[in-house]
Order: structure tokens, then sequence, then C-alpha cells
């Protein structure tokens, strides 16, 4: 049957001269027909119509006086190649309304929103939808049921709200809200794009339901997707750029899912789901957002599949309160904040996923949280790469734990379980057991750690069956006073120091445990400490056992094969078999002097600080430094002669003060906390780390060791994780120095609700309370240090003094390069110090100039330039391998 056509023209016989005396004329089913031109009017479709224009795409323009261009009240309306443009952005546009379809083709709309509405609902709200279960390779159940749905029986005969099918049609400059489904409302939308949206761009609330293909959201104020109430939305390859707020926001009881999209760089977080809501996100990419790349709080559900998270200026997963998340197959790298973060309640399940390049911790669990990995790598911390505290509670299952600082970190009084997982390559301890933790390890292999393989604080509890340490730069695992260890079945394998070390007071169960290679005597028993051996065996070792006075150890059935220096009751020649699972090394020359004896043993340098962890400086048998080389090794710096005096006097004030406590005298006040004002590259890093030796070497502190931080280490991204982080930092620094540097970071020119201000008033109050444990150094711009002095009244008082680090002179930065030659066994020619002087003057001293890093960069850029001279002569000596001379100069210099 011929649809009757209506024609629209500004002349003609038989043409209507307005679209809506056409439409008004025009009977159900009907054609209607637009000839080019610009039509200042509204349109209101009331029966079935379509409405096309006669010459093609963007020859017709609905521009309304004032009101919506679009208005429709009846279903199966169509609407092809037109341009509807609004005199307000804030107003609707296009408005379809309770029981009407539109089917919106080809079309561009500008300065406006569309509207769908529904039936408000009635009765009391739905119960929170379940978790949804994990979906079957290719999509969910959810989105497959709501895509096969095409809403064209719908259209035809709307059962319920407003129905639009919106397709290729792109949408610009509208306020508020883009796309606002309403009510019973439904949608769906294909190959769209929604621009410079001066708030939300897609917006769904009670019970809507909309699903979107080929998405394109770009530039908008507030929020890409929001979804409320019990809606339903499920998006498949959608494109979010730079929205102002969060790429998704979902609330309530809302269900969305979200298949191959990608969201870059949020203003917010890039997914955000709260109160009850249910979000399933599986092949996503969500890139450089300026919170968290996904959070989760309330009741809420998170389902994660396949998916990359990069670079998040905060977490790369924040879970809290009562919210669950499951997450698979998923990548997270180089996130802000700790990679995964679980608090309040949360639940956590992680499967197969690879956790890389995370500024603080790659999974921290806290307050009572749990969390469950499974066959994940979590790597490449700056911290840790597990960390639980508090109550929470972790399980790893066949994980990877490579690199960082320290492995995993356990601090909360409920246990953790680690089971058959490796950890290694970590700059300080693989396992720490802070004060009350308590661990079970099971199968674990640490391996090539820089400290202690494992440590264990007074009151915690250890069990640790099978698995082994292997090559730890320092004792392979150390128990301290009123602890609970078990350990069975493990094998310890080239540690720098002891294989294990029983502190004083402290007892243990040690079963069926090898002990090969070590660098100080295998077994350390402190005073006073009760441990038991049973079925051990020692095997390629300097010394099997050092002893302290007092105590009292038991062993039952052990051996040490092949010993020079043996105690224990049962010692075996060359003879001996090969301990079961170790590759021992026959060649193994032990460390001179590293035994001490049978009544001693432990490694000096080795000494228990309030954390458990372990103050490893030197090698293993150096002496401790002397007060006399560290100042000789002060004087040696090149320039800063304003603060070797001044450093100098400390000293000598600080020993006059530790004379008069020795002499039963009242010491005078003395504040240890400094203040380094100075440019960069002048040498505020070196002088604070050599501070620390030497305030060690006057016994003012245990370790003396050096925690770098800034205000990414010490400032959270909610209430309530500032004072925690800080508190944390400041703990890793006990017994040392805790260094902050670009410290005026934390007090920012224009006031506001900032963190960086809970971060000065926690660090004000540690500093009082453990006084004597840490030394704070504060450095920065000296311009910029006053103002953080001035942000807390306690500041003042605590950093009496400020060391000012001046630049460094021409003559000054010419001794770097030759230090830096000489370290590297290069040979300044006398033409070159002269050309290096003129060289340096020249340079601009403005704020890219980097002083000893300048200099550094220069003799880098030498060699390099040394390099490519000699690779074209055909014989070279030593002499000119060795030697830069004036040609070797860069040009241009660097100045950064």
């Amino acid at each position: 049957m011929t649809q009757p056509v209506f024609r629209v023209a500004p002349k003609g016989r038989g043409a209507y001269r307005t679209i809506a005396a056409a439409v008004a004329a025009a009977p159900a089913g009907s054609v209607v027909v637009v000839s080019p031109g610009e039509y200042r009017e509204c349109v209101r479709l009331e029966r079935r119509v379509v409405l096309v224009p006669e010459s093609g795409p963007g020859t017709v323009v609905v521009h309304p006086p004032e009101g919506g261009a679009l208005s429709v009240a009846a279903p199966a309306c169509a609407v092809r190649d037109l341009t509807l443009r609004g005199m307000d952005p804030a107003e609707v546009l296009v408005r379809v309304e309770d029981a009407a379809g539109l089917v919106l083709e080809d079309c561009a709309l500008t300065h406006g929103r569309i509207e769908v509405l529904g039936s408000p609902e009635s009765g009391p709200p739905p119960a929170p939808a379940p978790a949804p279960a994990p979906a079957p390779p290719g999509g969910s159940q959810q989105e497959d049921a709501l895509f096969a749905d095409d809403l064209v029986e719908e259209l035809r005969d709307p059962t319920g709200g407003g129905v639009l099918l919106l397709r290729r049609t792109r949408l610009h400059g509208a306020r508020y809200a883009a796309l606002h489904l309403s009510g019973d409302a439904r949608a769906q939308i294909d190959d769209v794009s929604f621009e410079a949206v001066d708030g939300i761009s897609i917006v769904l609330s009670g019970t809507a339901r909309l699903a979107a293909d080929v998405l394109r959201v770009r530039e908008n104020s507030g929020s890409a997707l929001r979804a409320r109430g019990t809606a339903r939305l499920v998006v498949r390859d959608a494109r979010i750029v730079a929205c102002g707020r969060n790429g998704l926001l979902a609330q309530d009881t809302a269900t969305v899912v979200l298949d191959e999209c990608r969201i870059d760089g949020a203003g917010g977080c890039g997914v955000q789901a709260e109160h009850a809501a249910r979000v399933e996100l599986t092949g996503c990419r969500v890139a450089g957002a300026r919170g968290s790349a996904l959070a989760v709080r309330g009741t809420a559900y998170l389902a994660v599949r396949d998916c990359r998270i990069v670079s998040p200026a905060a977490n790369g997963l924040v879970a809290l309160d009562d919210s669950e998340v499951r997450v698979d197959t998923s990548l997270f790298a180089r996130t802000g904040y700790s990679a995964l973060h679980l608090g309040g309640h949360a639940r956590g399940a992680i499967t197969g996923c690879q956790v890389t390049g995370t500024e603080e911790h790659a999974l921290a669990v806290v307050d009572k949280a749990t969390a469950e990995a499974v066959d994940t790598t979590l790597g490449e911390a700056a911290m840790c790469g597990v960390y639980v505290a508090d109550r929470a509670t972790a399980v790893l299952r066949g994980c990877r734990v490579a690199g960082g600082e320290t492995g995993v970190r356990l601090l909360a009084e409920e246990e953790s379980e680690i089971d058959d997982t490796s950890v290694s390559g970590q700059s300080r301890i693989g396992i720490e057991l802070g004060p009350g933790a308590r661990g079970l390890l099971r199968g674990t292999r640490i391996s090539d750690v820089g400290s202690a393989g494992v440590t264990v604080d007074s009151g915690a509890r250890l069990r640790m069956d099978s698995g082994g340490v292997s090559r730890a730069g320092g004792t392979a695992i150390v128990v301290w006073k009123e602890t609970e260890a078990l350990v069975s079945g493990v094998r310890i394998d080239g540690a720098g120091k002891n294989g294990i070390l029983v502190g004083e007071d402290a007892k243990g169960t040690f079963e069926q445990c090898d002990v090969t290679g070590t660098a100080f005597p295998a077994l350390h028993i402190g005073e006073r400490a009760e441990p038991v051996f049973r079925g051990c065996r020692i095997f390629d070792c300097v010394q099997d056992l050092g002893a302290a006075d007092g105590a009292a150890p038991v062993f039952e059935e052990c051996v040490s094969y092949r010993v020079k220096s043996a105690s224990l009751p049962t010692a075996v020649g060359e003879a001996a078999p090969d301990p079961g699972g170790i590759d021992v090394d026959r060649t193994r020359t032990p460390i001179p002097g590293a035994g001490r004896g049978g009544s001693g043993g432990a490694a000096p340098e080795e000494t228990q600080t309030g954390t458990g962890e372990l103050a490893d400086e030197g090698a293993p048998g150096e002496e401790p430094e002397t007060l006399e080389d560290l100042l000789a090794e002060l004087a040696e710096l090149v320039g800063l002669d304003r603060v070797k005096r001044d450093v100098g006097g400390m000293v000598k004030l600080m020993q006059t003060v530790r004379r008069r406590r020795e002499a039963g005298l009242l010491a005078p006040p003395l504040s240890r906390h400094l203040v380094f004002a100075g440019n960069p590259g002048t040498g505020k890093t070196t002088v604070a780390r050599l501070y620390g030796r030497l305030l060690k070497a006057l016994g003012l502190l245990s370790a003396g060791h050096l925690v770098e931080v800034d205000r990414s280490a010490l400032v959270g991204e909610y209430v309530g994780h500032t004072g925690p982080k800080t508190t944390e930092a400041f703990n890793r620094a006990r017994g040392g120095l805790l260094f902050i540097d670009e410290a005026y970071s934390l007090a920012p020119a224009v006031a506001g609700n900032d963190f960086g201000l809970e971060a000065i008033t926690t660090l004000v109050k540690l500093m009082e309370d453990q006084r004597d444990e840490v030394v704070v150094i504060a450095a920065g711009y000296p311009g910029e240090m006053n103002r953080f002095l001035r942000s807390n009244p306690g500041l003042s008082s605590r950093f009496s003094r400020t060391l000012l680090f001046e630049d460094y002179t021409s003559e000054d930065l010419v001794r770097i390069v030759e230090h830096h030659a000489q370290h590297h066994e290069y040979r300044l020619s006398d033409g070159v110090r002269t050309a290096l002087a003129g060289l340096f003057d020249a340079m601009p001293r403005n704020a890219r100039f980097g002083n000893g890093r300048t200099a550094r960069q220069v003799f880098q850029e030498m060699t390099e330039r040394q390099a490519m001279r000699v690779s074209e002569l055909a014989e070279l000596d030593a002499d000119q391998l060795m030697r830069l001379v004036e040609e070797d100069l860069p040009q241009p210099f660097p100045t950064s």
C-alpha cells in the first residue's frame, strides 16, 4: 500500500508552508517531505508519520523561536536527515512522550537535549538485584538479552513509556544532559556521538533501559553516563574522552554492562558504582583518570574481565564500605595510589591479573576488608606488593610478587594466607609480619631480596610450611620476641647473613629445615631465646650456630655438614649427602671473619627497629662507621661550605648533649629535625643520607637509614586515607630519617579542602610522639618552604633550624664532572677543564638549571660524544679511550 506524501515548501501549488501544517493534515502512515530551508517552528507529531528532507541531509533546519524543535506523542514516528537547532541548550530539543515511539536517524542536533519520558514507578521499590554471575565468553546474559530486544514491536505499540531508536546522529552543545530517559522509557542508540555537553551526556532514571552500540562521548563537563534507580544500561564499543567527572556513574540498584569500551582522561573516576548498583566491564580500557580508574562503595558490585587500567592519578581500583568486586585477567599499570585498594568491609576476588608500576602498594587490604588473589602478578610497587592492615585478611594462591620495597607486609590481627606464591626482587624485605600480625605461608618461595627474607615482629604469629628463602641479602628468617613461629620443611640457601635469627626472649619451633651457604652463622640465637629445632640440617656454612649469653635453644636430631666451625651436637665431614631440593655450590667461599664465635654470630648491623625491619647497612662483617670517617666524607663533598659548617656545628652540639647525659647532667633542648632549602641538584638528598649515618654513629638513631617520600606517598585520595598513609611512611623511617621532598606541596598556596594539611597535622603529632625514633627533614625551594612552615603552628617549633643549599659555582660543577670522570675511569684534558668552566658560566641559572644534575648530564653527553669520536679511529689505546677533550663538550649544552 502506497504511503500518502505531503510536501512542505515556501511556495508552489499543493505544498504546505509549514511542517506543522503538513503534519496536522497528514493521516497516520503518511510521509512529510520538506524542501530545503530553515523552518522556525515547533513540530509536534500526534499521528504516525515519517518526516524527511526533499534534497538530502543538511538541507532542512528546524529552528524554533522558543521551546523544543520536536515533540512526539504517537507511536512509530520517524525523522531522518534533519538538523534540529534549539535556542537554549538547557531546554528540551526533542521530547518522546509516554507511550510514544520515535526513530531518529542521520540527524544533527544542537543546543538542546533529547528527553524520553515514561510512567513513574508505582508501589514499593523493587529489591536489589542479585550480583550477576560471571558472564560467558562473548558477552553477559544481561547484555545479550537487552541487545536481542530491538524495540521494533514496542515502537509500533508501546506498552510502557516512550521508545526511542537513535541512529547515526550527532548531538552537540546541550546543557545539564544530552539524553535523558526517565520512568519506564526504552531506547536503543547506534553510532551516535555527544560532544561539548555542559553536564551529563546520558542519564537513566527509574526503570529506564538503554542499549548503545558504537557510542562516542567527548568533552562533557559532568559524568559521561549515569544510571539511577533500577535502570539498565548496556553499552558496546563506546569511546568516552575527557569527561569532566566520571566516565560512568551507577547508583541505587541500577545495572550497567560495558563491553569493549574505552574511557580516557576522566576528570573524576573512570567508573564509579555506589549504593547497590551492579556494574560489569568486559574488554574495556580505562586510562588517565584524574581520580581512581574504578571506584566501588556502598553495597555495589563490580565485575571486571579482560580490562586494561592504565595511569590513573589515584587507585586503579578502590572498593569501600560493603561493596564486592571480582576482577579477572585484567591489567593495572602505572597507578598513582595503590593499584588495588580494599577498605571498610569490602570483598574482592582477583584472578589471573597483572599489576605493574604503582606508586604505592600493588594490593592494599585495610579495615575489615577481605581479598583473595589467585594466579596474579603483583609487580614493581614503590612500597609493598601486598599490604594488609587493621583487621583485614588476604589470601594469595599461586601469585607472583615481584620487585618493590617490601613484598608482603602483614600488619593485621586476622590471619592471612599465602599459598604456592613466589616473592622476589624486593629492595628490602620479602615478607614482613608486623607487631601482632598473623600469617600462614605454604609453599611460598622468597628470593633475591635486599634484606631479610621473612621477619616476624613482636607479638606476631607465623606458620610457614615448605617453600624456601634463596639469596636474601640479609638474614633469611628473623623472629623477634613474644612471637609464635612454627616453621616446617623450609629450605634456606645463600643468605647474605644468618639463615635463621631468633631474637632475644623469642621462641619458635623449626622442623625439617635445611640451611645452606650462609655468610654468617646459619643459626643465631639471642639472649634468653628458647627456640626448638627438630630434624634440621646445615650445609656449607662458615659456622652452624652463634648463640648469645643466656640463650637456651633445644636441638633434636639436627646435624651440620661441611661447616668450618661447628657447635651443633652432630657435625659431619665431606662425605655428607646433598640437601634435598637445594642446589649446593661446593666451591662457595664464605666471607672471611663472618662467623663471630660460639657466643655471638648475629650480623652486627641487624638491629631491631620499631616495625621489626632490619637496618641493613654495609657489607656483611663490615665494622660500624666512625664519626671521624663520616665527617671526613662530609668534608669531601664538592662545595656546600655553609652546609658543612652547619652540620659540623650540630655534630659538636650533639656530642656535648651525649656527654652531659653520660655525666648525669641535664641536656639542653635539642631538635634534630631540619629544613633543607635549596634548588634542585644542590645535594640535599646526599647530605640527608649522610646526616642519618652521623646520627647513628652518635648513638642518636638505631639504624640511620633514609626513607625518601613526597606528597604522593603521604596524601590520600579520600577522607580517612591520608592519616594512615602518612603514618605508614613515618613508621618505615623509624630508627632513621624521613626525607620529605618538595614538602611545600603539602601546603597549597590556595586554601581549600586539601588533604595535604591533614598529612602535616599527622606528621606534627608523630614527630612529638616519637621524637627520639625518627628525624624528619623537609626539603624544597627556599621561597616555598616558608609557606610550609607557616601552614601549621607546630611546624616552626619542631623545625627550628634551616640549612640553605646554595647553587654550585662553575668551579664546583667542574669538580663534580671530574668526580664522575674519575669514578668511571675517564680523564679530562687541561683544555677541557677551562672550557667546562666557560660552559657552565654561560648557562642560564633559571628554573630549568639542575646544578649537580646538570653537571652529570654534561658528563654523560661528553662520554657519548667521545664514543662517537673514537669509533671512527682504526686503532685505539687505553689513553684514547679514557681521555675527554674539548671536542667532546656538548653543543648546545643541556639546561635541564
